[in-house]
């Protein structure tokens, strides 16, 4: 363009030179305005796209709607006819005024039934005549008017009280609460429900509802009482929650205080008469000389042990199987919790059991057929309580017996073992011993055997 511009002679714009500080002031000038557009700091990345895109064009001030998508909606043209409509009447069967009414519809669909009037649900209302009012629901409390009110406002609005209570005309009729109004309503329903079923044989007994009127004032007085209650009042009742947790806490570290110190008593008292015992058999044999003694001491210990080892029968598991079925059962405690508790928490296992005895009291259920969750009725939770203890013993008894048998019939083999040629019937000796000498004859074998 320059060199066509020249040969015109034709003015040149002037250009300035291309040097090296022009070219770094360019770039930098482009830097510069990169810095500008940065995401401020602390800004969210999702935040900064919402105010700027890639062109960094301002935010709309109002909603686009972009042509670009994945599918757009195409009319569907073809050649057939259209449906014909016509504003053809109707009317509601749920209404009693006889309106009728109108809406587009189909020339080809059925003349049907508004669809909607099938949710236009009527309550069954009884009512009463003039002589079962005089002779079954005359009250002091109520006139007929103020019932015949009652039962009306029922019928108008569905046996919604409290709108029924709003209705109420109190200048006719007093001024009666939500309370009342159901009270009296459900009075009058039952005591019709329980003559007609009286009279007539065919009629379908239904089931009365009893409407406790004083539980359910009470209940909006403790409401109210609780809702009223100011932000100091809140805090003390926390404070002293607080303190109840507090006090529990320590009752528990004292009882288990005291049973540690129980049994650092039961294990002082087993050292000292182990103790007192070793100073009685050192008595027997104080004649001998200091040093010898004390080794003789020794000897006549371990020939001591020996013999009880040999004359005394040796450790059984009957005594410790005695001691468990002494202490069998279940103790259940009451419940002494603050707040609200089910009944059915009396009937739960207290911690104390172990899954051992908790798998074969379940076993127990099963193998007498007895439900493991009746009904937690105030009878039916102490006798369940009780029958579950004497399972538990029941329990405890059989694995004693097993225990004691086992046990017989190891020393039944141990007496053949060391008096051949002889049987002794174990059971009965010991279950009814003679009361003459012929257990010390029984006691020289075993002694001449064991010698």
């Amino acid at each position: 363009m320059a060199d066509v511009r020249d040969i015109l002679e034709l003015e040149r714009p002037v250009t300035p030179e291309l040097t090296k500080e022009a070219l770094l002031n360019s770039k930098k000038r482009t830097v510069e305005r990169k810095i500008v557009s940065k995401r401020p700091e602390g800004m969210h990345r999702e935040v900064f796209a919402l105010l700027y895109n890639d062109n960094k064009d301002a935010p709309p001030l109002l909603p686009t709607d972009t042509v670009s998508g994945y599918k757009k909606t195409k009319a569907r043209l073809g050649m057939k006819k259209v449906r014909h409509w016509e504003w053809a009447p109707f009317f509601n069967p749920a209404r009693t005024d006889g309106a009728v009414f109108h809406h587009w519809k189909r020339t080809s669909d059925e003349q049907r039934e508004y669809p909607f009037a099938k949710l236009n649900k009527q309550l069954d209302i009884p009512t009463y005549t003039l002589n079962e009012y005089n002779a079954h629901l005359k009250t002091t409390k109520w006139t007929k008017q103020q019932t015949d009110h009652l039962f009306d406002l029922a019928k108008r609005f569905d046996v919604r009280f409290i709108v029924m209570c709003d209705r109420w005309e109190r200048a006719n009729y007093g001024i009666k609460s939500v309370e009342d109004l159901k009270e009296r309503y459900y009075e009058v329903v039952g005591i019709l429900n329980k003559v007609r079923n009286s009279n007539g044989p065919g009629v379908s007994e239904k089931k009365v509802y009893v409407f406790d009127a004083e539980h359910e004032r009470r209940r909006k007085e403790q409401l109210k009482k609780l809702f009223d209650r100011t932000p100091k009042q809140v805090e003390e009742e926390q404070q002293l929650l607080n303190e109840l947790k507090k006090i529990e806490a320590r009752k528990k570290e004292r009882e288990r205080k005291t049973q540690d110190l129980q049994k650092l008593i039961s294990q002082a008292d087993q050292q000292q008469t182990e103790h007192h015992q070793k100073e009685q058999q050192q008595h027997h044999h104080p004649n001998q000389p200091h040093g010898h003694q004390n080794t003789s001491h020794k000897k006549q210990d371990k020939k001591l042990n020996k013999k009880k080892i040999q004359q005394q029968p040796r450790t059984s598991k009957v005594d410790s199987v005695v001691s468990a079925v002494e202490s069998a059962g279940i103790k259940f405690t009451d419940l002494r919790g603050t707040g609200v508790s089910l009944r059915s928490q009396k009937m739960k296992l207290p911690a104390n059991v172990g899954q051992k005895k908790a798998k074969a009291l379940e076993q127990a259920l099963q193998e007498f057929k007895v439900d493991p969750n009746p009904p937690p009725i105030e009878e039916i939770c102490v006798a369940f309580n009780e029958l579950r203890s004497d399972m538990v013993l029941l329990c405890e008894l059989r694995t004693a017996l097993a225990t004691c048998n086992f046990e017989l019939e190891s020393l039944k083999h141990q007496y053949e073992a060391l008096c051949p040629g002889k049987t002794l019937n174990i059971p009965a000796a010991l279950i009814n011993p003679p009361a003459d000498d012929s257990m010390g004859g029984m006691d020289g074998a075993d002694g001449g055997a064991m010698m």
